[in-house]
């Protein structure tokens, strides 16, 4: 019996070179948890900083002091309440600047009314910083947790705006022809056309609104406040406690990294069919 062995070998015509396989460009396989490399480095030069005695303890306590710490506060029942307000303040803001964001992106890049109405508005208090606007929303709506809420709100909805007006603003007008070809109705054009062209504007918005939302708490908290966990760290500023202060940075890190991988795992679900760099 004979056997036949076949040759796969690609055929390169007489006096032509061998095509070398191009070097990828893109940036590879994402690797799981790759985002938290950067803060478990940092954790690891602040410990080994710490246990060489270059830090000042009083100033900068080592990590091990901060767990100690929040340990504490949270068997106590401190903790515990002060980031249940946080999040309740945090969580209200967040929703109605999200819906107000939306609404308001929507009246404005479908309509010229409303952009005439909307858009300049917008951009107006955009130029106007938002934590300059506190003792007036003070004389406005009283020192009470009703002011705190609405400044995050603001805080929120401007980058959800902008990002959503600019991502629908974007979509190819050609898009716009072919559902006139074909006849689409006002609701088919916003569900089939207007939704996933704004999609990635909107989520970028998000993440930032987001993040926007713990910001401006920081601040918020350490105004007429009696819980919270910028109440605490205020707190702790007037007692020299460091160690307190860093646990409620930590919490807030963790709230802040924590919620943007939220939006993050949402966008790539929601968004999975777009190839890009960040697959």
């Amino acid at each position: 019996m004979t056997t036949t062995t076949l040759d796969t070998a690609p055929v390169v015509a007489a006096g032509e070179r061998p095509r070398k396989r191009r070097r990828g460009l893109a940036p590879g396989r994402r690797l799981p948890a790759a985002r938290l490399t950067g803060p478990l480095l940092l954790l690891a030069l602040w410990a080994a900083a710490s246990a060489a005695g270059r830090l000042d303890p009083a100033a900068v306590p080592a990590p091990w002091t901060v767990v100690e710490t929040g340990a504490h506060l949270w068997t106590d029942g401190t903790l515990t309440t002060d980031v249940l307000t946080s999040l309740r303040r945090a969580g209200s803001g967040f929703a109605i600047g999200l819906t107000a964001g939306v609404l308001l992106a929507l009246a404005s890049g479908l309509t010229r009314t409303g952009e005439a109405l909307i858009d300049g508005t917008v951009n107006l208090n955009r130029a106007i910083p938002t934590l300059g606007l506190i003792p007036l929303f003070i004389l406005w709506l009283g020192i009470g947790e009703t002011f705190k809420i609405a400044i995050i709100a603001i805080v929120v909805y401007i980058p959800i705006y902008l990002n959503t007006h600019a991502a629908l603003s974007g979509i190819d007008n050609r898009f716009v022809e072919l559902a006139e070809v074909q006849g689409l109705s006002k609701l088919r054009f916003i569900r089939e056309i207007v939704v996933p062209g704004a999609l990635p504007g909107f989520f970028v918005g998000l993440r930032l609104g987001v993040t926007g939302s713990w910001l401006g708490l920081v601040v918020l908290e350490q105004i007429n406040a009696t819980s919270g966990l910028g109440y605490m760290m205020f707190q702790a500023q007037n007692y020299g406690q460091s160690d307190v202060i860093l646990v409620g940075l930590v919490v807030y890190g963790i709230f802040g990294l924590v919620s943007d991988s939220t939006v993050r795992l949402i966008e790539r679900r929601v968004l999975s069919w777009r190839r890009t760099l960040s697959n």
